[in-house]
């Protein structure tokens, strides 16, 4: 039994779901090949991750591929309720509504995972690491899981330290056609999107520190950059900083880039980017919002108690006024900005991340070798089918080796790999 807010809102869902199918032409493409032979029969898959149109079309395609699928919303503001109605019509189990307490979204986690999953798809690493504290007596028959984002995979890393992880776990956000695509082109659009949708100001011509300049810094510094900003990146890694320098971009610690940004972004994955000394420097009228998992990277529980809650200007803002009579812009409550305050990653992109959570699925279960209860890497070969498979979806060609240059590049000797010479 589902336990959702709004069934009436199923109609909406279904077209929704339907208008993104028609642009996630790889993951299509794994559903026609795979559904005949229905490789995920009789297995029960448990899934926490963004509830939207595009996470609801890989839970569709499973479905297709005979998996039963429980699902629940992994982030309390991204859940679309239209979306939960829809996939509740197709048949599919969910436990999820926009803008659950602490209290309900801890109780769907607990929902989703007492169905005794053999897969699970996570996203956070907020439902694998319940069933590890809370039901033990279910660990055993995970086949595996998989996590697609850097903050669960840090989570994960600790718990497999430790000797604490039960079963294996596929980094799907270490996969090349994950982190290149999906975290750089979409958390950079989509963070934008976010940002302009919420707030109708011009970016062109503001100052935006963009803290942490991994794959989704660099993405959403870039397009800040493509759109008339200003862009200082805040950087504790001396090697990606020096990037962020040869990029072009101011680099400085956050304590001093608060007194100049007009809107921040964090993309960081820790916690307490943005703290007390910081909203002590911060600008009348600064925008702050978060790109990173969790709503830790900004210190909200200090900003609350440092300045009085003004209401919302607009929804999705909350204006926070100081002593001195400053007045700063929190986004999305601090939440994923990109998927609180809009709908998340584009279409294509996620059309390759979702490719590769089904690779992984398979995977897990075609596998016949034991796998150590560790994180680990997903084949290399699944990149490069997702790979292949989009550029021929685009009515784009690449070239292929020639057997005498297969044997130039498997051969020290030159003679034998140049046998004309």
């Amino acid at each position: 039994m589902s336990i959702i807010r709004h069934p009436e809102l199923a109609p909406e869902g279904h077209r929704r779901i339907n208008w993104v199918s028609r642009h996630m032409p790889v993951l299509s493409g794994l559903a026609e090949k795979h559904s005949p032979s229905r490789p995920f029969q009789g297995l029960k898959m448990s899934v926490c991750i963004h509830l939207e149109a595009k996470t609801a079309y890989m839970a569709r395609v499973f479905q297709q591929c005979g998996a039963e699928l429980t699902v629940t919303g992994s982030n309390p503001l991204s859940t679309q309720d239209a979306i939960a109605a829809a996939l509740v019509e197709s048949g599919i189990r969910v436990f999820a509504w926009h803008g659950v307490t602490a209290e309900e979204y801890a109780d769907h986690i607990r929902r989703t995972i007492a169905v005794g999953p053999d897969l699970i798809i996570d996203d956070g690493a907020d439902l694998i690491t319940a069933l590890h504290r809370e039901r033990a007596d279910l660990l055993a028959q995970v086949r595996g899981a998989a996590e697609e984002t850097t903050t669960g995979l840090i989570r994960l890393r600790a718990m497999a330290d430790n000797g604490y992880l039960a079963f294996p776990v596929i980094a799907v956000n270490d996969a090349y056609c994950k982190y290149l695509f999906d975290n750089r082109y979409g958390t950079g659009q989509s963070v934008w999107d976010g940002i302009m949708r919420t707030t109708n100001l011009l970016i062109a011509g503001k100052t935006v520190v963009v803290s942490g300049y991994g794959w989704c810094g660099r993405g959403v510094a870039a397009r800040a950059a493509g759109l008339g900003a200003r862009v200082i990146v805040t950087e504790i890694d001396p090697v990606r900083a020096l990037e962020a320098v040869m990029e072009g971009y101011r680099v400085m610690p956050m304590l001093e880039a608060a007194a100049l940004g007009d809107i921040f972004v964090t993309t960081t994955g820790c916690k307490q980017i943005i703290r007390e000394e910081h909203f002590a420097a911060l600008k009348n009228g600064a925008i702050l919002s978060n790109a990173g998992h969790f709503d830790v990277e900004i210190d909200i529980a200090v900003l609350k108690r440092l300045a009085e809650h003004q209401g919302q200007p607009r929804q999705n803002i909350d204006a926070y006024r100081f002593k001195d009579g400053r007045v700063v812009y929190l986004l999305g409550e601090g939440r994923l900005v990109n998927l609180a305050a809009a709908d998340g990653h584009p279409a294509e992109i996620m059309d390759l991340s979702f490719a590769l959570q089904f690779l992984a699925m398979l995977y897990l279960v075609h596998n016949k070798e034991p796998l150590p209860k560790q994180v680990i890497n997903l084949p290399a070969q699944a990149d490069h089918e997702v790979a292949l498979l989009k550029i021929r979806s685009m009515g784009i060609s690449i070239d292929s080796l020639t057997t005498q240059q297969q044997a130039y590049l498997s051969s020290w000797k030159q003679d034998e790999a140049n046998p004309q010479a």
